[in-house]
């Protein structure tokens, strides 16, 4: 127990006459958030950060399947329709993967055709990447033929060596030198996506320093799942995130980047982002959980968009157009290929 001398205090309330000392030196103002009494040098300025907030939406990825989420959009058609949702809802950019009929990941030109051919027929300003990872044999080629049809206006490669789950996941340096000159052959952007900070490093050795990447570049920061940056709690993410978003800066100053809500960390991650500056990308791929605290499951890539959309209006950067993103990139105002199969009733299930 302590004790405190009452005596003492009650003296000393008594000499200071119970008021605290305060002196405005600078009257008639009391404060001024942007100037001081005795310079005319502005002291607060607004912030150096863009002012517009590119939110993508992704839309389905390779993992989660319907014991994991029962909401997840597993079938070209789901997958379209959620696309579809989400364009005219306003999102900057969708990205896509398809799935074979028993939910896996798959690399199939005519399920690709099947998503995006009339998603370019409808809103030919949409913005669309995809992510194109040949982990199987045949593959390779089946990446190589979706590029050349022209479907997508950019595609990521990973500079990582991690476990992803269960699952080693690593892109030789071969392969992701190659696959770089593929994208960038088919007119594609490429977006250097990044899990952890020695991510940035490979990026950094392998595509940027041999000249097959401009700077500034395209980054994507995929962290909290389990084999990326750990998110367990908000310390840890706001380490991680300021680390890997720093390493990027050394390397390319002025790089677009943006930060996916994943795993636990989810749209807590996405908020932090926004709040730095930098864009984000929010949907079913990366998550299934709408906060890190709760068990709450994402119900559908609208809704995930929609907590993008809170985000735009907290942090007072408006979201930006497809328009406006193919100008951040570089590409033309509307894809030039509009790829040819499939229309929107010649989804299969």
């Amino acid at each position: 127990m302590v004790n405190i001398d009452w005596d003492r205090v009650n003296k000393g309330v008594a000499r200071e006459g119970a008021k605290m000392i305060w002196r405005p030196y600078g009257i008639p103002t009391v404060l001024d958030l942007e100037h001081s009494a005795y310079h005319d040098a502005p002291i607060s300025a607004p912030w150096d950060i863009p002012e517009k907030l590119v939110v993508s939406v992704a839309i389905t990825g390779a993992f989660f399947r319907h014991d994991q989420n029962p909401n997840q959009p597993l079938t070209p058609g789901d997958i379209h329709d959620a696309a579809r949702e989400v364009h005219q809802a306003g999102a900057s950019t969708v990205h896509i993967h398809v799935r074979d009929d028993e939910g896996y990941n798959v690399l199939s030109p005519d399920r690709f055709r099947q998503v995006i051919s009339p998603l370019r027929t409808e809103f030919p300003e949409i913005v669309v990447d995809g992510c194109l990872v040949p982990a199987l044999s045949g593959e390779w080629d089946l990446m190589k033929q979706v590029l050349d049809e022209g479907v997508l206006d950019a595609a990521p490669i990973n500079t990582t060596a991690t476990y992803i789950g269960d699952s080693l996941f690593v892109k030789p340096a071969p392969i992701m030198i190659e696959k770089v000159r593929l994208i960038n052959e088919a007119g594609a952007k490429p977006e250097i996506a990044v899990y952890t900070d020695a991510d940035v490093s490979n990026a950094d050795r392998f595509l940027i320093k041999a000249g097959l990447i401009e700077t500034p570049a395209v980054w994507l920061i995929l962290p909290a799942l389990p084999g990326c940056s750990p998110m367990e709690n908000p310390r840890q993410m706001i380490e991680g995130l300021t680390r890997t978003a720093a390493a990027i800066k050394d390397i390319d100053p002025d790089a677009f980047i943006m930060v996916c809500a994943a795993g636990r960390a989810s749209t807590h991650v996405a908020a932090l982002a926004a709040l730095m500056g930098l864009h984000i990308r929010v949907g079913m791929e990366d998550t299934y959980w709408l906060y890190p605290h709760r068990e709450d499951k994402v119900q559908s890539n609208l809704q995930a968009f929609q907590m993008g959309q809170l985000i735009s209006q907290v942090t007072g950067r408006p979201i930006a157009t497809p328009a406006e993103y193919r100008e951040f990139l570089g590409l033309p105002a509307a894809n030039a290929k509009i790829g040819a199969g499939s229309g929107s009733n010649g989804h299969s299930s």
